[in-house]
């Protein structure tokens, strides 16, 4: 195993393009800018509310949780729920960028990397002088966590390939699996894959100081079990509803549905960190 260099020219955005939203788990304004960068640079988060602008590269050393999402840290500077960006920058197979924010947390927008990815697209795709290198795996690599069950096995191919296996152990969702055959198909296939939570729960998310920004326009949310009318009338509060209900049957199924678990968008960044 090893890094090569390819045949295949680095790349990087156009010009500058910028979002605003809020974060999901923070609540706060931000706005996200993408900025060209240099060749070997790869992906970097800048604070610009910050004295000093400090930079956190998207580097796996900086991560220090990927509890409802990848969160950096350098220096006591922290960038969260990072994954979406990451994702859509990697999808479209760019090498480098610079992502600027004014807070801790990139926008939410829907949910999903697709809000990124068209911004992306809008700002255009150059190509660099240098020449892109890869890691590659020539025998298989496989870590368990003990703690959560998670499993990961990377074995040697000649296309970047991803398979994943959900089970949250419950009858709503079951097992899930899909399949990426190769990353040109992330735009039409995972980009607009969305952040999804059981009903359940968020009252725990909300008294862990978790999802202030999140509302059911930026969140799938699944109903799996029967809610008490105590949790219920918390429910209404987190929500901004005057009163919250189900139709029949939904006690014990989703009332949306996701397309893909946006497990992918963690692989993402994992794998070209």
């Amino acid at each position: 195993m090893g890094i090569v260099k390819t045949d295949i020219k680095q790349k990087t955005i156009k010009e500058e393009i910028s979002l605003t939203g809020v974060g999901l788990h923070t609540g706060k304004d931000v706005t996200l800018t993408f900025k060209p960068s240099a060749s070997n640079s790869g992906f970097s988060f800048k604070r610009v509310d910050l004295e000093g602008e400090p930079v956190i590269e998207a580097d796996a050393n900086y991560v220090t949780n990927t509890q409802r999402g990848t969160c950096l840290e350098k220096n006591g500077v922290t960038i969260q729920t990072s994954e979406h960006v990451l994702a859509a920058l990697v999808g479209l197979g760019i090498d480098n960028a610079v992502i600027e924010l004014n807070a801790a947390e990139p926008p939410i927008m829907d949910g999903s990397s697709k809000f990124f990815v068209e911004a992306i697209e809008k700002a255009g795709v150059v190509e660099l002088d240098a020449f892109r290198e890869e890691f590659v795996i020539t025998d298989i690599v496989s870590y368990v966590d003990e703690e959560t069950g998670s499993e990961i096995l990377v074995m040697p191919s000649k296309e970047y390939q991803i398979t994943t296996m959900v089970d949250f152990g419950t009858k709503v969702l079951g097992t899930q699996n899909a399949t990426l055959n190769k990353i040109s198909d992330f735009k039409k296939n995972i980009s607009d894959s969305r952040t999804f939570s059981f009903l359940h729960e968020i009252e725990m998310l909300l008294e862990h100081g978790l999802i202030k920004g999140g509302d059911l326009n930026n969140a799938i949310v699944y109903v799996d079990k029967a809610l008490s009318s105590q949790t219920m009338e918390k429910l209404k509060v987190a929500f901004k509803k005057d009163s919250i209900g189900f139709g029949t049957g939904q006690s014990s199924a989703s009332f949306l549905v996701t397309k893909f678990p946006l497990i992918f968008a963690e692989l993402f960044s994992i794998f070209r960190c």
